[in-house]
């Protein structure tokens, strides 16, 4: 039960990283940091800043490459009348059951 609870949040943390709300966090962090601490407010700050936007950038075009992908694939699922209705829902489970899940396919096919 904790290792699904801990996973679950990871999960949260992870679509909350590529949401547009996660930037607007690092520019109040931001704010925040120049109105209590402006003394240490140096170039390793704005660096520090720099790599907390770009990483946010790249967590979202990822999300944003990974939801097309679904789209697609769910489409050709939809189309296509002997694919099984289940795979659809495969995004939503957590990413060790998929992994399960790709386990035993490769191990049916090889079968």
């Amino acid at each position: 039960m904790a290792g699904q609870l801990r996973r679950h949040w990871t999960t949260h943390v992870g679509q909350a990283a590529g949401h547009p709300a996660a930037f607007l966090v690092v520019v109040v962090y931001a704010l925040l940091w120049l109105f209590f601490d402006r003394a240490s407010f140096d170039w390793n700050a704005i660096a520090t800043l720099a790599v907390f936007m770009m990483t946010l950038f790249i967590q979202r075009a990822n999300r944003r490459d990974n939801l097309a992908l679904h789209a697609k694939l769910d489409e050709l699922l939809r189309v296509d009348h002997a694919a099984r209705s289940e795979l659809t829902q495969l995004d939503e489970q957590e990413p060790e059951a998929i992994v399960r899940h790709r386990d035993e396919e490769v191990r049916k096919a090889g079968a």
